[in-house]
């Protein structure tokens, strides 16, 4: 397949992340989060994410059946060319399973991005030695908080939250209020709750125990680490965070002080340089808590894509077609005041689309096939050029998606 030509050159990372070679994407979200005990119930709509596992992907698999046109919308927004998208591989979330019986999808000449290495995917594309391992170790909020308190003291502007382990109640008395009662291992805030009154949980054996950070933003820093284990820095951006849940992010040119990206970037660059003489290799972050002194508390290290990865390709992509400076804004669960069927879905969106450009941002469609679920709802990505016109596009998704209430009123 060909691609369109770019106004402007990739980064260093896009090639650190594909070596060069076509790129398979695939969406095994599910399957990740299972091999940590947390395979969640339900659909694995997060999953389509990994469609933007990079700027320009060859061939998307799947595991839930998508919309026939969102592969063209994805195409032709982002410049892609022809690119083939390949859903409902696996509506039970075991993606390496099926994909065991579809070898020709997944052939020594293409790059196999997944949304996270698994010891099912192990089987049919090896990771280099001590990826699996690093996964395991790092992951773990534990394991991560560990090599922060390693690395920190070289860094400043960097603070370190206490944290121990907890095997009862008991212990738990007497701890300073607020506090932050952790699982060792949990995706987009799951497992993680602020406490803020007595008494506290009655399941506390095994947990974390962390002080608890005021913040005033959530910065996050991305970077992929290329097979001769050099870091290749992605960028800084600013998460939105309900209470403990990761809802988008925010990244291009302005969107965290320089002084605080700067941070976040140099800590998150020595992380990085930590995990590859670990041994693990491809995308991870590093998210952080900014406190009210400007000082930045990293929380966890992901060592696999993120939800910020997303906003990231698309704004590689962009800038590759259109010149630099976009502003990209992902907000992956917005809801809908209806359910949507396939054409209504497609209806919805191409007004969507229409009313961002009137607005000079452009719309991109992230999760498609959550908009007839008992909850609907739908993942999108804005990009723009100024934050007034990323904020005014958002306000008119939010408002057409709940005006789509009145249909039944």
């Amino acid at each position: 397949m060909g691609f369109p030509d770019r106004m402007s050159a990739e980064p260093s990372w896009v090639k650190a992340r594909t070596g060069g070679l076509p790129a398979v994407h695939v969406g095994n979200a599910a399957e990740f989060n299972a091999a940590f005990g947390g395979m969640p119930a339900g659909r694995d709509h997060y999953s389509c994410l990994a469609a933007f596992a990079s700027p320009r992907p060859a061939l998307i698999v799947l595991p839930l059946p998508v919309p026939e046109w969102w592969g063209r919308h994805l195409a032709e927004t982002l410049g892609w060319g022809e690119v083939r998208v390949h859903g409902g591989i696996a509506a039970d979330g075991r993606v390496s399973a099926a994909l065991a019986d579809l070898p020709e999808l997944v052939s020594p000449e293409v790059a196999v991005l997944s949304w996270g290495h698994t010891p099912a995917l192990d089987r049919i594309r090896p990771a280099p030695a001590g990826v699996l391992e690093c996964i395991r170790r790092f992951e773990s909020k534990r394991g991560s908080h560990e090599l922060f308190r390693t690395l920190a003291a070289d860094h400043r502007g960097i603070r370190i939250a206490a944290q121990r382990r907890i095997a009862a109640r008991r212990e738990l008395r007497g701890a300073a209020m607020p506090y932050v009662l952790k699982k060792e291992y949990g995706v987009g805030g799951t497992g993680t709750q602020v406490v803020t009154t007595s008494p506290p949980p009655r399941r506390v054996r095994g947990l974390l125990l962390e002080e608890y950070v005021a913040g005033v933003a959530n910065p996050t820093f991305d970077a992929v680490i290329a097979a001769d284990g050099q870091v290749h820095p992605v960028g800084t951006g600013a998460m939105a965070i309900d209470g403990t849940r990761y809802q988008g992010v925010t990244v291009g040119p302005g969107t965290l002080p320089a002084a605080q990206a700067r941070t976040a970037a140099a800590f998150g660059a020595a992380v990085g340089a930590a995990l590859a003489g670990h041994g693990y290799r491809g995308w991870y972050d590093v998210d952080y808590v900014a406190d009210r002194a400007g000082l930045l508390a990293p929380t966890e290290i992901n060592l696999r894509l993120t939800g910020p990865s997303a906003a990231f390709t698309i704004q590689s992509a962009l800038d590759g077609l259109h010149g630099t400076g976009h502003l990209v804004r992902t907000l992956d669960c917005l809801p809908l005041a209806a359910r949507l069927p396939p054409t209504a879905l497609r209806e919805h969106v191409t007004r969507l689309a229409a009313r961002c450009r009137e607005l000079g941002a452009i719309f991109v469609v992230t999760v498609p096939t959550a908009a007839f679920d008992p909850i609907p709802y739908l993942g999108i990505a804005l990009a723009a050029r100024t934050v007034r016109e990323l904020d005014e596009a958002e306000r008119a998704v939010r408002t057409a998606n709940e005006a789509l209430g009145a249909m039944f009123v």
